[in-house]
């Protein structure tokens, strides 16, 4: 049995793994292995539907050490006027150059994919290779760091959540783009990002809004992507930070929340006569917005039950459909939602987002503090476990951007902390350079300072107030 020693052991070759290593091994001379089980790195990346694209620009994701994609704001197409947003297969080539350019010649770093993670202790973890079944044995100086406790649960990845009859089309977006017998319609299945984007394709490939049929449970809060750009456009950004601290310090109920954060434009609707009941951070722009609300036959009839030849079965009726039909199933849940736990525990490291949605900023940031810090207590108040809960509603929001804020707070006392968000490429207030001195971006800071310590405090307490656990 191989036996290799090292530091640490990173478990999972993600967005979050990747991004960790590359900032640990960047600040110290520690050695890592990382394993996972896919046989190169981009974690579900590798696996998501062809024609899906990050959520936010490409400016702010990957790695610290390098960029990812040319910084161009698109001209043309449902992106026109906002910062380019990198493919799937894009991303899965920039993990793959960063492993193969960077991590594994710094000496530092032994990638071991198509291996499965055993389980056993710092004196010993056992891997297995997928292929030989050979098994592996990493002693390990300092810690576990698990890179998949929140992985993405993706269509392609899991079984649909409702009978299927054999003889029924029923497929996953990864799917889509194999058809090859027309359809007679088709039924979009699950109220999320991933049904977002696959009813925006099948519109800009030529399916008319009218052939589409959209079963959407519940409706969801969107963000704009207007809001949510880097660089020269910062201060849009910097505005929504504002909008979201005045918003909390001020509002006087979970509800009045919600109303005032629609009010600023950073809560946005997708119909306007339907309140939405849950947040899970989905980025869409007013062109995708037009082309999903062209969509007119929504079926808000409860979950899916099964799909048949002849009829689809829902937990408040049924809809009519037949064999030559294609039901596309959305439903897989996406972004993990399990119980936060400490980031640093003893002889483990757990990687969950410290800033709300941004998750190779958060493991970037992680890698950083464990290099420069000693305790786990002083760890941990510098980078607070954050995420969605399950209830997925403005509670999770609330109690995220409470954490978020409070996590602010704790960076600006840290001077190295300081300047390392100044200079970190993934933080969307460190990429932006010069334009972060102008003076709108400096007008927007100084009124999300102005509130900062209000929102945290009334959020807290209207999440008392509503019966939820202290953030």
């Amino acid at each position: 049995m191989p036996v290799f020693e090292a530091d640490y052991l990173v478990v999972g070759a993600g967005a979050s793994g990747m991004a960790f290593v590359d900032c640990l091994i960047g600040e110290s001379e520690t050695e890592v292995v990382l394993v996972d089980r896919r046989h190169r790195p981009g974690g579900h990346w590798n696996d998501d539907y062809p024609f899906v694209r990050l959520h936010q620009p490409s400016a702010l994701y990957g790695v610290a050490s390098r960029p990812l994609g040319d910084d161009r704001i698109d001209e043309t197409g449902p992106n026109a006027g906002f910062y380019e947003r990198a493919t799937a297969a894009e991303l899965c080539d920039y993990y793959g150059r960063v492993l193969d350019e960077h991590l594994v010649p710094s000496g530092q770093v032994r990638h071991l994919g198509m291996h499965d993670f055993i389980g056993g202790d710092l004196g010993g973890y056992e891997l297995r290779s997928l292929l030989t079944g050979e098994r592996t044995t990493v002693r390990v100086r300092r810690r576990l760091v698990d890179a998949t406790y929140l992985e993405s649960s993706i269509p392609a990845m899991h079984t649909p959540p409702f009978a299927v009859d054999p003889d029924a089309r029923v497929v996953t977006p990864n799917d889509l783009v194999e058809v090859t017998e027309p359809a007679s319609g088709f039924t979009v299945i699950g109220a999320g990002k991933t049904a977002m984007d696959t009813c925006c394709w099948l519109v800009d490939n030529g399916v008319a809004p009218d052939a589409i049929r959209w079963v959407r449970p519940r409706d969801a809060w969107t963000n704009d992507r207007a809001s949510l750009q880097p660089l020269r456009l910062v201060g849009n950004f910097t505005a929504w930070l504002a909008d979201q601290n005045e918003a909390c310090a001020e509002a006087t109920d979970l509800g009045d929340l919600v109303s005032r954060l629609e009010d600023t434009g950073v809560f946005v609707r997708l119909d306007p006569d339907v309140e939405p009941s849950f947040y899970r951070g989905a980025i869409l722009s007013e062109r995708e917005r037009t082309t999903l609300r062209a969509i007119e036959q929504v079926v808000r009839l409860g979950r899916v039950v099964g799909v048949g030849t002849d009829h689809i079965d829902l937990e408040e009726g049924s809809l009519p459909t037949d064999t030559a039909h294609v039901h596309v199933d959305c439903t897989a849940a996406g972004l993990g939602a399990e119980p936060l736990r400490p980031v640093f525990d003893h002889d483990r490291i757990t990687l969950q987002w410290v800033q709300f949605g941004i998750a190779p900023f958060s493991a970037a940031l992680i890698g950083y503090v464990e290099a420069t810090r000693q305790h786990d207590a002083e760890k941990n108040a510098l980078c607070p476990a954050n995420g969605f809960t399950p209830e997925a509603d403005v509670r999770n929001y609330a109690r995220g951007w409470a954490t978020t804020q409070r996590a602010v707070g704790a960076w600006m006392a840290e001077p190295d902390i300081n300047d390392w968000l100044s200079r970190c490429r993934l933080g969307p207030l460190g990429n932006a350079g010069e334009h972060l001195q102008e003076p709108a971006a400096v007008e927007s800071l100084m009124r999300m300072l102005a509130s900062q310590s209000a929102a945290i405090d009334n959020l807290e307490l209207l999440l008392a107030e509503a019966g939820h656990a202290r953030p």
